[in-house]
This record gives C-alpha cells, sequence and structure tokens, in this order.
C-alpha cells in the first residue's frame, strides 16, 4: 500500500473517526435508514458528500462509468447497478434517487471517440448511453449537452424498473436529475416543466412527472438549444 494512504488511513481512524463514533455505532446497532439512492459517475471530481453536505448513513451509492442504469430486463443479469437499485427500492426503501452526472465525463467524450478493441466491457457498457448523443462533431457544446441528454435517459431508464415506477407513480418515491459543472462548483438540476437543466439556486422541486409520458423526448433535442 502506498505510504500516503496508509497514513491517511492512520488520521482517519486517530483523528476523524472520533467525531463520528458514536454516529457509526448507531448506524451499525439500527442499521442504516438513508434516504436518498445517488447514481454517479465514477469521476474522481465527483464527491458526493462534499457536493451535498451529507454524512454518515445519509446517502446510498451507486458509482459506475458514466452514471448509467442498465434496462431493466427481467433476465436476472450480474448488473451490480441494477442489483443496488433493487436494494435500494427493497430493502432501504429510500424516498429519493439522483442521478447525477458532470462536466467533462471522460464517458461521454468516449461516446464520440474510438475506444480500443481490448475494452470490450466498457465497449458494451457505453453503448447504453449511445442514445443521448448528437449528430454533430463533438465540441465543448455538444458535449455539454449530450452529458445532460444522458441524465435525463437514465431517469426514463429507471422508471423502466417495476419498484422504482410504482412508487413514483404512488409519490413515494421522487427521481432527480443532476449536472454538475466541476470548475463552477455548481449543480443545474433537470425541471421536467421547460425540459432543461437549470441551477439549483433557481430551481424548485426536481421531482419526476407522473410517469404518463417518456421524459427523454421532452429535451430540446434541436441543436443548438443548450440550456
Amino acid at each position: 500500500m502506498p505510504d500516503e494512504l496508509l497514513e491517511r488511513l492512520r488520521r482517519f481512524q486517530a483523528d476523524c473517526f472520533p467525531q463520528y463514533q458514536e454516529q457509526f455505532k448507531a448506524l451499525v446497532l439500527q442499521g442504516q435508514r438513508p434516504s436518498t439512492l445517488f447514481i454517479g459517475c465514477s469521476d474522481s471530481r465527483l464527491m458526493p458528500y462534499l457536493l451535498t453536505g451529507s454524512g454518515p448513513g445519509e446517502l446510498f451509492l451507486v458509482r459506475n462509468v458514466g452514471a448509467l442504469v442498465p434496462p431493466y430486463s427481467g433476465l436476472h443479469g450480474l448488473h451490480g447497478t441494477a442489483a443496488a437499485i433493487e436494494f435500494a427500492m427493497l430493502k432501504l426503501q429510500v424516498r429519493n434517487i439522483v442521478v447525477c452526472g458532470h462536466s467533462h465525463c471522460g464517458a461521454v467524450k468516449a461516446l464520440y471517440e474510438d475506444t480500443p478493441a481490448e475494452a470490450k466491457n466498457l465497449i458494451a457498457w457505453l453503448d447504453m448511453a449511445r442514445e443521448a448523443t448528437l449528430p454533430v462533431q463533438p465540441s465543448a457544446e455538444a458535449l455539454r449537452r449530450t452529458e445532460e441528454r444522458s441524465v435525463v435517459l437514465q431517469l426514463e431508464r429507471l422508471m423502466g424498473y417495476p419498484m422504482v415506477r410504482e412508487r413514483v407513480l404512488r409519490r413515494e418515491v421522487a427521481l432527480h436529475g443532476w449536472h454538475y459543472v466541476i470548475e463552477e462548483g455548481q449543480v443545474c438540476i433537470f425541471d421536467i416543466k421547460s425540459g432543461k437543466f437549470v441551477p439549483a439556486l433557481e430551481a424548485g422541486r426536481s421531482e419526476m412527472h407522473d410517469g404518463s409520458e417518456p421524459i427523454f423526448n421532452e429535451l430540446d433535442e434541436t441543436w443548438g438549444g443548450g440550456r
């Protein structure tokens, strides 16, 4: 193990853990009761706890390349993200699901580039976001729009999970689409009414609609629409 990581582990146990020791004990004795399932990209620049100001036991985290949600197939495949969604819904009974994409996403950029042939798992995984791409050259604006479109596509995929859809329709669970602009420290929230992402400071409740109509096509898909 690198000396730097080992030293950080020591500092955690000696300096950080004592501040939360009683809280962790309670979470062990009583079990975890997170209110939110947070599906985010694996990118090291996305820090969910720092972003949301959350403490131990508040977020149930799922992270993968691109913050993607596999389509619900009923085939019971080996999908860690799908398993986490089911666990969050059926066992933890979370009340919110956040899909958080971000600026300068390597997964989105890879959709417009050639991926090494030996990365077979990555190629298959990225195909799940292919529908979010635009028929243009990958400019900064095109990549930003694709990042946003991918978030909304994942929200729609979530509605394909029976246990999610049922709870959304009963208004027991709310879905939220976020786009984190790393260099600005700003989170933009998908607004179902306007079909656009708006800064969190200007946003109202970012809850999913009633599920009666698809939402992906409600995005402004005309090139040049922007936010």
